[in-house]
């Protein structure tokens, strides 16, 4: 049984924006890890990214909508990470509006 845990993150970006720098994140977050994931996927449909991610022998999918003045991120974690869904949330809140920060920049 899977648990999904909702984050919303506003900004004042605008969607375009706010979309460059969620696609940067994602990309980078796939470098820094790419040796401890066994498959991770992200597919964009307009201004909505699908992820799909599996390591240590889990799979996860989340979904981030990107909108005028925030971010709507889903996960939905497998039943043996429901007991991590507080730090989990709070991890989520904190990368995302640290990546919307004006001045904020991706590592390249």
């Amino acid at each position: 049984m899977q648990k999904s845990i909702v984050v919303t993150v506003s900004h004042d970006l605008g969607v375009e924006a706010a979309r460059a720098r969620v696609a940067a994140g994602l990309d980078q977050l796939r470098r820094d890890y790419v040796d401890k994931l066994a498959h991770s996927e992200v597919a964009w449909t307009e201004n909505a990214a699908d992820l799909k991610v599996g390591a240590f022998g889990h799979n996860m999918q989340a979904r981030i909508e990107v909108l005028a003045d925030s971010l709507r991120i889903e996960v939905w974690l497998p039943w043996i990470l429901a007991a991590l869904t507080g730090r989990i949330r709070s991890a989520l809140a904190d990368h995302a509006g640290q990546a919307l920060r004006i001045g904020h920049r991706p590592k390249s």
